[in-house]
């Protein structure tokens, strides 16, 4: 089977951030075959270019590939390096100074519920310098694995990945639903 939209696809990989001036690229994470990356591919979850880049691939090819920072993770932006009130940061009145402090990777919420993570630059006297940049953005991604499995995912699968239903939109894929969805098309 090879991999498409809508297949569970387990791979491992060494992503490395390629070398500067003639240097060795530098290591920067491995998805390894006690903890590979397991995932449903065509639904978003992924960089479009790197599922691009293993669409076709089947269990046991191996690949090695290069994506620009534009197709990664985009280009350092200063504008994503803002500076927010230090009182946010205040459990019961306190400041949380054992969690917000230079270099720490700190969860935030957006106004809309939305969940991301940030990597605090500086705290100040009354504010706290934050960068919501991805760690990667800029950067250019080589990656080097090998596929161990493509196969289509259970409704289980479905769950887990995509929090219930079959991804359609549906809350339910019974068979009866399946048919008036289109889930039963594929």
């Amino acid at each position: 089977m090879k991999i498409s939209d809508n297949k569970m696809v387990s791979v491992v990989y060494d992503l490395f951030v390629p070398a500067v001036e003639g240097g060795k690229p530098e290591l920067m994470e491995s998805a390894t075959a006690e903890n590979p990356l397991i995932f449903l591919s065509g639904v978003g979850m992924m960089l479009p270019m790197f599922e691009k880049q293993l669409t076709g691939l089947s269990a046991g090819d191996k690949f090695e590939f290069t994506l620009s920072s534009e197709d990664a993770y985009g280009e350092r932006s200063e504008d994503n390096v803002i500076e927010l009130p230090k009182n946010i940061f205040e459990i019961d009145g306190k400041f949380d100074d054992e969690t917000i402090f230079a270099g720490n990777i700190v969860p935030l919420m957006s106004s809309e519920g939305e969940r991301f993570n940030a990597e605090v630059v500086k705290v100040g006297d009354n504010t706290v310098t934050v960068d919501l940049n991805h760690p990667l953005a800029g950067e250019n991604l080589l990656f080097k694995g090998e596929v161990l499995s493509v196969h289509e995912p259970t409704e289980e699968e479905i769950k887990a990945f995509m929090g219930g239903g079959c991804g359609c939109g549906c809350s339910d894929c019974g068979d009866e639903q399946k048919s008036q969805c289109g889930c039963g098309d594929n």
